[in-house]
């Protein structure tokens, strides 16, 4: 499985309180986002606001890429959201 990740800006849902971003499974786009709690708990956001959360994924961008490329290896999903629990335990057994 071919997993890549274009270099585009996330995009943040203030109503979903995530930011979603691309993936390329072998050729296909597959929407993947994290949320909020994640991006606080394990990436270092401040807040909830679009600035922070923006700011903590740039600062943060491989290790959340490598987290959503375990996710989407062992789903093979079609969409996915990573959310605090499942970085938690990405983090602490597969850590890049």
């Amino acid at each position: 499985m071919q997993i890549n990740f274009p270099n585009e800006a996330p995009e943040y849902s203030g109503r979903e309180l995530t930011l979603a971003f691309p993936a390329l499974v072998d050729g296909e786009r597959v929407q993947c986002s994290i949320t909020a709690e994640a991006m606080e708990d394990h990436f270092g956001a401040a807040s909830y606001r679009f600035e922070d959360m923006i700011g903590a994924f740039d600062t943060h961008r491989e290790r959340i890429e490598a987290a959503a490329r375990r996710l989407l290896s062992e789903t093979r999903a079609q969409c996915l959201v990573l959310r605090s629990g499942y970085v938690r335990f990405y983090e602490a057994n597969w850590r890049a």
